[in-house]
């Protein structure tokens, strides 16, 4: 009998894959797509955080199981991954972890400890003292258009300001399309990154009320270090084509090389203990994390 799985840690896998125009199944046990014409394409699933499906896809029931049982976000979006319309939920939010993430973001004097912590990472410096959480979200808003505009006039980019509509994908012009599908690429991952642990996408603390209130507070910490040059990178270049395809290989490459996946749920960790409280201890028969860390059998610096 072969041993149970052992999902692959988030910070060892492949960040991100597209997926359009195939069939998607478990054939001899293996995850692939196939194309029209019959054609096999393996992905090794256990080894990606989220796989992005766009349209023209179909998904069996055992592709979807097994999606779950490793570990991996499925997320079924519009064109060029912009419009989010399902996704899974592998491993889901843990009791513990939500209460305590609920607790943090209901209190306000919590929620702004929590916010602040946010803005230092982000911005590589200390938020300015007694100012509210809107407050400090119009600080931040002012920030980020001045770092839009910064980025534009560094890589060359005509910049008119974040302007687009997910209904009217062709009507934006380049340089918002790529960012529009840069950003996309990076709520995946940190979708993938919340879940697995434990933490609930929609509970958020810059951003409320929305599904992905959470995702959007974290990726925002990796934005403009990661996507947002990528994306006005190829928007400078003028490429031919699909654009949206140079971006998420783009993005592929950066967050390789920023260890970005390696670095999230340390990082949702630290930002979450700012609000000085202790997290509730798990109850007896409590689910375990998606994605656990495997023990090491020695001290630290022996391999495991």
């Amino acid at each position: 009998m072969l041993p149970p799985l052992k999902p692959i840690p988030i910070k060892d896998r492949l960040s991100v894959v597209f997926i359009e125009h195939g069939e998607i199944d478990v054939l001899d046990g293996a995850f692939v797509v196939v194309d029209v014409k019959g054609i096999r394409t393996h992905i090794p699933v256990g080894g990606v955080a989220c796989v992005m499906l766009e349209p023209g896809t179909r998904v069996s029931h055992r592709a979807a199981a097994l999606a779950a049982r490793v570990g991996t976000l499925l997320v079924w979006v519009g064109e060029a991954g912009v419009r989010l319309y399902s996704a899974g939920q592998p491993g889901g939010a843990r009791s513990d972890r939500l209460l305590y993430q609920a607790r943090l973001a209901l209190d306000e004097v919590l929620r702004l400890k929590v916010v602040r912590k946010m803005y230092a990472l982000r911005f590589g410096e200390e938020p300015p003292a007694r100012r509210s959480v809107d407050q400090l979200r119009g600080i931040e808003g002012a920030r980020v258009r001045r770092t839009y505009q910064l980025l534009a006039q560094r890589f060359g980019v005509n910049w008119k300001g974040r302007d687009y509509d997910t209904q009217e994908w062709d009507a934006s012009d380049v340089a918002n399309r790529c960012l529009s599908a840069a950003t996309a690429c990076l709520y995946g991952v940190t979708e993938a990154a919340v879940l697995a642990a434990g933490y609930a996408p929609a509970i958020g603390f810059i951003h409320t009320g929305k599904p992905l209130s959470f995702v959007y507070d974290i990726a925002d910490v990796y934005k403009f270090e990661t996507v947002v040059p990528v994306a006005f990178k190829v928007a400078a270049s003028q490429p031919q084509g699909n654009v949206e395809r140079a971006v998420r290989l783009g993005c592929r490459d950066v967050f390789r090389e920023t260890r970005l996946l390696d670095r999230i749920i340390p990082d949702i960790e630290e930002i979450l203990s700012a609000g000085e409280i202790p997290r509730p201890t798990a109850p007896d028969g409590a689910v375990g994390p998606a994605i656990p860390n495997p023990e090491s059998l020695g001290d630290a610096g022996h391999r495991a």
